[in-house]
């Protein structure tokens, strides 16, 4: 019955702007802390952006800092990642996972794709 449902992915040219959204039920959001990652074509999958259950505390990848923003809406069951400036190395599919000491879920994932 726990859910995490991503979207927002699409195409979009380098330099372009994506907003992911990742909407939780099943679950007491404001209890879990929600991380994004992401995992391309050949690569092993990276953690992007994170979030703590009550937003005071995000940490970023380096090669995002600067360029995305995480954020949520605990009235909302919501995370959101705000993409700018993108560039062709951000394609991959993104996915959210919701996590509170041992218990763990993850979402199905949206497909980002960056080109010219």
């Amino acid at each position: 019955q726990v859910r995490l449902v991503e979207s927002g992915g699409g195409v979009v040219q380098p330099g372009g702007s994506l907003r992911l959204s990742c909407a939780a039920s099943g679950l007491d959001f404001y209890r879990y802390a929600m991380t994004w990652y992401r995992q391309a074509p050949g690569k092993e999958r990276e953690e992007v952006a994170y979030i703590s259950s009550t937003g005071d505390l995000m940490n970023y990848a380096a090669s995002v800092k600067g360029r995305f923003t995480i954020s949520r809406d605990n009235a909302k069951n919501t995370v959101f990642l705000q993409m700018n400036s993108l560039k062709p190395e951000d394609t991959a599919v993104y996915y959210c996972k919701a996590q509170a000491f041992k218990l763990e879920y993850w979402g199905q994932g949206t497909q980002v794709t960056v080109s010219s």
